[in-house]
């Protein structure tokens, strides 16, 4: 019903700046009228990208896409097991993290759209910027905004994490900038996984220890084969299973490092993540129409399996929040796309 009436105002507003010399409306109504107007022309300020520009529809929707915030609970779980490997400690101080991280994670994304429009517009039309939704600079700003305030969010965590973060911020410039333009950006983006493990271990009690290295390792490992099917999503070729080996290696060091009463919570959580893996490689190499699209958003959320994994299910609590991430996760990615 507003819309309605603000959109009667505006046509009036269009017919009286177009009445013929000595028939306008007298003075007093020629102000009502501008200020009555001034609602509709602030409403379409704040739904525009760009001032005095038509409003775009569902803007902020486009934002969601920008950041791909359906894969956030797989950052959020990274912390919470990287932080738990390295001791834990106050919970405050997690929240905090998961800021942080968070920002990196929104910053990344948004500079990734960025520099991939030139290839977006000719491969993936759909996404926000080649599309019209939102400008290039605009996006350039914000990607940089969100990286200058995951930083000062994590400024105060010590010096161990001041310099993790400041290669992490380093790791995903660069993959932005050169992820199309080599075959070993899957490295790259696994490197990203991994330094953000470590900040989240720096920041616990006992902070980096040898596991904690190793299961930022071996999530390294899952991240190269997910993101060898994520390039083959966008890009021509044909596809090979042997990269798709290294997504098995959170089993082999659960199976490895699990002993005592943590060996069975290990085998459990091995079977449902190597379940969860050929189920989302279903997609893409056996179905009859293939999709690796739906591959590669079932092997994101699996992340937070794989953080599961690691902690070997951790207390019940930490055990409860990892499977409400996973379906999490699994509910964002109905709404906005993980890739």
């Amino acid at each position: 019903m507003q819309r309605e009436f603000w959109g009667k105002i505006s046509i009036v507003m269009i017919a009286d700046r177009n009445v013929a010399p000595g028939t306008e409306p007298n003075s007093k109504r020629r102000h009502c009228l501008r200020r009555q107007s001034f609602p509709a022309f602030l409403l379409r300020g704040l739904n525009s990208t760009h001032y005095g520009h038509p409003p775009q529809p569902g803007f902020f929707r486009t934002l969601l896409v920008l950041g791909r915030v359906s894969n956030l609970p797989t950052v959020w779980s990274n912390c919470l097991a990287g932080w738990f490997l390295g001791g834990g400690g106050d919970a405050l101080r997690l929240v905090q993290l998961c800021a942080g991280t968070t920002l990196l994670y929104l910053g990344g994304m948004f500079l990734n759209d960025a520099f991939d429009a030139l290839f977006d517009q000719q491969h993936r039309r759909e996404r926000p910027i080649p599309s019209g939704l939102v400008g290039q600079e605009d996006v350039w700003r914000w990607g940089i905004g969100l990286l200058v305030l995951g930083f000062l969010a994590l400024l105060f965590f010590g010096k161990t994490t001041l310099i993790l973060t400041l290669f992490l911020i380093g790791a995903i410039v660069l993959y932005d900038a050169i992820h199309k333009l080599i075959a070993l950006s899957p490295v790259l983006i696994a490197v990203c996984r991994f330094l953000l493990y470590l900040i989240a271990a720096s920041a616990g009690l006992e902070g980096i220890t040898g596991l904690v290295i190793w299961s930022a390792l071996v999530l390294a490992a899952y991240i190269v084969g997910l993101s060898y099917l994520a390039r083959k999503e966008s890009l021509p070729g044909t596809l090979r299973y042997w990269p798709c080996l290294f997504l098995a290696a959170p089993v082999v060091l659960a199976l490895v490092v699990n002993v005592g009463e943590y060996q069975t919570r290990g085998v459990l959580l091995s079977v449902a993540l190597l379940l969860w893996t050929l189920r989302s490689l279903y997609f893409a190499f056996w179905a009859g129409q293939r999709h690796i699209g739906r591959s590669v958003s079932g092997l994101l959320a699996g992340i937070v399996l794989v953080d599961l994994l690691a902690v070997a299910g951790g207390t019940p609590t930490i055990t409860m929040v990892t499977i409400s991430l996973f379906v999490t996760a699994l509910l964002f990615q109905r709404y906005i796309p993980a890739t």
